[in-house]
């Protein structure tokens, strides 16, 4: 069977969310011990995309072909669909972004696609107006044109069950994990350095893009009052590259007097994240919406007691590893907060629940569930679409 891969995202040099799930699932399916029953074809966008994922593709997984696809622009709907159409797959895999329009569905090879989330949906206001419509044309696209619908949770399952009648034999739930732990260098107090922070009191740490849908305004006021009435002596650490509405928290951190205690660090590399996850004071992660919620597992397997959410996927991952707050009481997430800073036995619960937590998922285990849709769209003779 010949397995088409829309790879482009997972040749991103920088990652987060959707670009890390796909460079890490396709490496999961490439090292499989049954891959080389199949044939790959990576579809890449760029010759430095190519270059990263050539260096990065496992020598033992067999048939695997890169295939580069100029273009200038619109490369999913000019260069992918054109390629896909007149040397077909068997089955096509769009892990991170959508379907190649085509105008009818029923042109298109047998298609997978994993559809991430809808907080456009739920919390339209957090999403510009031309976000918003690329979103919902793109998702709607996908659902109709999909053979199969990989959903990353439950809760987004129901979501688009209940957003586009989508029925319930579409869709399959195929839990993400967080990435493998890394082998420690020896290095992480200079890659610290080099980043520009380096900790000088205990922290809590939050880790995303920095996004009105992660929420980090309310968190800045619930520290703030932590700081005015509490005397706390730990700081605030907000990880992540820059998104929509950045500077608006910088102003508030500013209008709270809290800037010597908040530390925006940017994007920083894996090793450091992973140094600054393992010594944190707990991780603070009281999202307004997830599809899945990766960086919760990623503290559980640190060992780092967590901080999360009532609302979307985040129960569903956190498991009883951690202490979930109503994300848009300011009240609740201050007194949250307060409490895992002062209760040693509250933190030694979650991290041991959060261990436990974490053995629920693998991207082997992903890989396996992924690779059954894939083969299952292609054998099917029916559409959906």
């Amino acid at each position: 069977m010949l397995i088409g891969i829309d790879a482009s995202r997972a040749g991103r040099s920088v990652q987060t969310g959707t670009e890390r799930y796909s460079s890490t699932l396709i490496r999961h399916l490439l090292t499989r011990p049954d891959a080389s029953q199949h044939r790959w074809r990576l579809y890449v966008d760029t010759p430095q995309a190519a270059a990263k994922l050539h260096q990065e593709m496992p020598r033992q997984a067999g048939d695997i072909e890169l295939r580069l696809l100029p273009a200038r622009r619109l490369w999913t709907h000019r260069a992918l669909a054109r390629e896909v159409l007149h040397a077909r797959p068997d089955v096509l895999f769009v892990p991170a972004h959508v379907i190649p329009f085509v105008g009818w569905a029923g042109r298109l090879p047998p298609t997978v696609v994993t559809v991430h989330d809808l907080g456009f949906r739920s919390f339209p206001q957090l999403h510009t107006r031309s976000q918003r419509s690329y979103l919902e044309w793109s998702t709607r696209w996908n659902v109709h044109a999909a053979r199969a619908v990989i959903c990353v949770s439950a809760a987004t399952a129901h979501d688009v069950m209940r957003t586009y009648g989508t029925s319930d034999d579409k869709l399959h739930v195929v839990h993400e994990a967080p990435i493998e732990a890394r082998e420690s260098t020896g290095t992480e107090p200079a890659d610290q350095q080099d980043s520009g922070f380096v900790p000088i009191r205990p922290y809590a740490l939050y880790v995303g893009t920095i996004q009105p849908r992660k929420n980090l305004a309310r968190v800045l006021h619930a520290y703030a009052r932590l700081v005015a009435d509490a005397q706390i002596e730990w700081d605030l650490v907000l990880v992540g590259a820059p998104g929509w509405h950045t500077a608006a928290l910088d102003a508030t951190a500013r209008e709270l007097t809290i800037q010597a205690r908040v530390h925006f660090t940017g994007y920083l590399p894996d090793a450091t994240v992973d140094h600054l996850l393992g010594n944190a004071l707990f991780f603070c992660f009281p999202s307004l919406f997830e599809g899945f919620g990766l960086p919760v597992l990623e503290a559980q397997q640190k060992g780092v007691p967590v901080l999360t959410s009532t609302n979307s996927s985040l129960p569903e991952v956190a498991g009883d590893g951690a202490l979930l707050v109503d994300p848009t009481d300011v009240d609740a997430i201050a007194a949250a907060m307060l409490q895992l800073s002062r209760d040693p036995a509250l933190r030694q619960r979650l991290i041991a629940a959060g261990h436990e937590n974490v053995q629920r998922f693998s991207w082997e285990k992903a890989a396996a569930e992924t690779l059954a849709v894939l083969e299952a769209a292609a054998q099917s003779s029916s559409t959906d679409a």
